[in-house]
């Protein structure tokens, strides 16, 4: 959600803040600020609004200084105004933080009632006043952390400035991710490798309930019992050039375009090309085994979950139960002996998805984690990791992460399938093969954006649009009105084509562009069916087919989008590029910010 740096230099490090929260914008631009310590003072600049409206701030008014804290925010308490915006501080205490304190209003009716003055809406706040009032008491700073940090319920990660000790930090998570950064002389926290990747490629993830006191040269780390630790320090692998969009308008259009590269990667790591075998990383447990599927997942990552049923239950026979994560613990779902629980996120620290994750674990079943970033949170905790390739993703909206999550279950599809017995050696080949053709029909796929981007306009005016399709792609119908609502700001909803008969067809008037998903196959006769009903109370139609497909129910058609002609298991990958080259080209011709829509944030980490 929100992105925190913190910096105990040698050299002036305002700028080094500010590049690192440029590289974690997509966290949350609601505003900005930072706060760097310098001849017994603390220098705190903030500004509402994007982080440009920061850098024109420090431009006019410096903030010197070799120590300091940054952050991005995404607003949870409190409007995004610039007296909302972080660091937060009291004469002798600045403090960045992501998360949410559950508690902070009894918290905050407290200082209140103590004569403490507080400036701001936030949550945030109040942390920094609890632990100011303890070194105005004496306390050292690291008792001060000691006393107020039980005090605090909900999620945080926390970097904290003290004005009387100018040479040190101190970090501090519960249910959100901070890293300490090891460098040459200089030691850094931030919300993740990524923020860190131009100053240090050494990190250590704090775990639950760490705080972390970091000078110069040193660091100490305590777990939740106070209890001096050892965290093991890591080579990040995050690059920093990760971050730039190259020949590309937009990170979005850049991430639309990696995709044959990036699933082909992801892929690889999953196939045996010798042979044509699905190979699925160490598993210490047996696979054949496993019952039932509970599945679990926010937002994109749960249509791509929503696919992965299908395959799951086609193929391997075993039935899936799919939730939406904020939903999952709070029914209470029975789980049974010799499940397998599976958790799809992108950064693999979503706060929903996170407490599901630990409900199942605490509830006896195994944990299969497919997530983008190998040293989360959710990638730490599993039984079974299954990283994505996808590399970092910046543009808010998911494009590439959603493709090659669907790689990797549809691998681990097949690959349950083999293990239960469901499929044969040349069922596997079979799969394999319509595997390995996915990058070159992504890349076919693109080969029509000048298409999409010419019927655009077609779209833009429209302020309800529905997607239509069946069976897999009926979740991508919900991925792509998902896509065009983020990003274009037009009411959108997808439905599966042999529901609309059943009351969103009162929707349909001549303003209604309607998005029809329909590769040719089984159950093409079925949405064209469904397509003509619209079609006969003035719907005006968008066919995404291919060649066959669009000669047997493309005339008449408001616009057509070709697609190649494509096995049913890879459809969903495939068929994945239009809906999002659609809801780009729309949203550029409305000129909305693409990669950083309004009110989203990328790394959801409160629930």
């Amino acid at each position: 959600m929100c992105g925190i740096i913190g910096i105990v230099g040698r050299e002036q490090v305002a700028d080094r803040l500010v590049d690192g929260l440029r590289r974690m914008e997509y966290r949350g631009y609601d505003s900005a600020g930072v706060c760097t310590l310098h001849d017994g003072t603390m220098i705190r600049r903030r500004a509402q609004g994007k982080l440009a409206n920061l850098v024109e701030e420090l431009a006019e008014r410096p903030a010197p200084g070799t120590v300091g804290i940054a952050h991005t925010r995404w607003a949870t308490h409190g409007a995004p105004t610039a007296s909302n915006a972080h660091p937060h501080a009291t004469d002798h205490v600045a403090l960045v933080h992501n998360g949410i304190i559950e508690n902070f209003k009894s918290l905050r009716d407290e200082l209140i009632a103590r004569g403490r003055k507080l400036e701001s809406d936030t949550d945030s706040e109040v942390v920094a006043h609890l632990i100011s009032e303890e070194v105005e008491g004496g306390a050292s700073p690291e008792g001060a952390i000691q006393a107020v940090l039980p005090r605090l319920r909900g999620a945080f990660a926390l970097a904290i400035a003290f004005r009387d000790h100018p040479d040190m930090l101190i970090g501090a998570r519960l249910g959100s991710p901070l890293v300490v950064g090891y460098g040459e002389g200089e030691m850094y926290l931030g919300s993740d490798a990524l923020a860190l990747a131009p100053l240090t490629q050494r990190i250590s993830y704090l775990e639950e309930g760490d705080w972390v006191v970091i000078t110069r040269d040193d660091t100490q780390i305590r777990d939740v019992e106070n209890t001096p630790v050892t965290r093991a320090i890591t080579t990040s692998g995050a690059s920093a050039a990760a971050v730039e969009k190259g020949n590309y308008r937009h990170f979005m259009q850049k991430e639309i375009f990696e995709q044959p590269t990036v699933v082909a990667q992801t892929l690889q790591s999953y196939i045996h090309q010798a042979d044509n075998r699905v190979a699925l990383p160490q598993i210490d447990f047996d696979l054949s085994a496993i019952s039932r599927i509970t599945l679990v997942a926010c937002g994109t990552s749960f249509y791509a979950g929503m696919v992965a049923k299908y395959w799951f239950e086609t193929f391997a026979r075993v039935p899936v139960d799919i939730d939406v994560a904020s939903e999952f613990r709070y029914r209470e779902p029975p789980l049974e002996d010799g499940g397998l629980a599976l958790f799809i996120s992108q950064s693999g620290e979503t706060a929903d998805t996170l407490a599901a994750l630990r409900h199942c674990k605490a509830n006896g079943q195994t944990i299969a984690v497919v997530v983008n970033v190998p040293t989360s949170s959710m990638a730490r905790e599993a039984d079974l990791l299954l990283p994505t390739h996808a590399g970092p993703e910046i543009g808010v909206a998911s494009t590439k992460a959603f493709t090659c999550q669907l790689a990797v279950l549809a691998a681990l599809a097949a690959h349950l399938a083999v293990k239960k017995g469901r499929i044969d050696r040349a069922e596997e080949q079979e799969i394999v093969r319509h595997l390995l053709e996915a990058p070159a029909c992504l890349n076919a796929a693109l080969d029509h954006d000048d298409d999409i981007a010419g019927m655009a306009h077609l779209i833009a005016p429209a302020r309800d649009v529905l997607y239509l399709g069946r069976g897999p792609d009926y979740p991508l119908a919900l991925e792509g009105a998902l896509k065009l609502k983020e990003i274009s700001y037009i009411h959108a909803e997808g439905y599966a084509s042999g529901e609309m008969k059943h009351g969103p067809i009162a929707l349909i008037d001549e303003a209604v562009p309607v998005i029809v998903l329909a590769p040719s196959g089984p159950l093409f006769e079925k949405t064209v069916s469904n397509m003509q009903e619209v079609r006969a109370r003035g719907g005006k139609i968008v066919l995404i087919s291919d060649e066959e497909g669009l000669a047997e129910a493309g005339e008449g058609c408001l616009a057509t989008i070709q697609m190649p002609r494509v096995h049913p298991l890879i459809a969903p990958l495939v068929y994945a590029v239009p809906v999002q080259l659609l809801a780009y080209h729309v949203a550029c011709a409305k000129g909305t910010d693409v990669d950083q829509p309004r009110n989203l944030a990328k790394s959801v980490t409160v629930e």
